[in-house]
């Protein structure tokens, strides 16, 4: 298996008044292409921050980290952005679809901020996949948490990134509901893709191909399920 993402002793910190807090400690992590990463954690204890680093969405502080054979330690925010489009498509716990929009017009923005159309058929085959077709002419409000959640993941989709970077995916979701996203996911991760999930749930987490646990910003399990 090939490594999607190469991270080699990062380190990130943040300034809390005069206090630093050291997010992330020296870490480093190999995750394959296919592969379904499950990272664990109490609150605090930098999956966040570690989601966020190889996301691209915060820049290390120390450390290298590679993404498709990619360096980006040099790179300028103008070239991460346009990296973190390509490869990169996130969901988050708390949705974040646009209240005003349809599920088919979210799932559509994606292409838009690209300055890419993306053809009718592709939103609709991606909402089909994801199960909420029959929903693509329904508002955020009109749905339910759980297809609201299936709409996020198809917007993640809707660029066909690599990788997706899921951040409790399934904390605002039932049981049936964080189970069945954690299906979409397995399905993805065995079409190619690299899933990388924080989860509070060992459950959950048992479905991961892989189980690596944070403790004060450090690596302190990392196990093939």
């Amino acid at each position: 298996m090939n490594d999607a993402i190469v991270a080699n002793g990062i380190s990130k910190s943040f300034k809390r008044g005069t206090e630093t807090i050291h997010a992330i400690q020296d870490v480093s992590l190999n995750i394959g292409k296919g592969e379904m990463l499950s990272i664990m954690g109490r609150s605090g204890s930098g999956k966040t921050t570690l989601l966020s680093c190889i996301g691209m969405l915060e820049n290390i502080d120390s450390g290298t980290l590679a993404l498709e054979g990619r360096n980006i330690k040099d790179f300028s925010e103008a070239q991460r952005t346009i990296l973190r489009r390509e490869l990169m498509g996130f969901v988050f716990q708390r949705f974040f679809l646009i209240p005003t929009l349809t599920a088919y017009e979210n799932v559509a923005l994606p292409g838009l901020f690209a300055g890419k159309k993306l053809g009718k058929d592709h939103i609709m085959e991606l909402l089909e996949m994801v199960g909420v077709s029959q929903r693509y002419n329904h508002r955020p409000g009109q749905m339910s948490g759980g297809e609201m959640q299936r709409v996020a993941i198809a917007r993640a989709l809707a660029l066909d990134p690599p990788v997706i970077i899921a951040d409790e995916p399934t904390g605002n979701l039932d049981t049936a509901n964080a189970e069945a996203v954690f299906g979409l996911f397995r399905k993805l991760a065995g079409q190619g893709k690299t899933i990388i999930i924080a989860t509070h749930s060992q459950k959950l987490a048992k479905d991961c191909d892989r189980v690596v646990e944070l403790m004060d910003g450090r690596i302190t399990r990392d196990e093939k399920n």
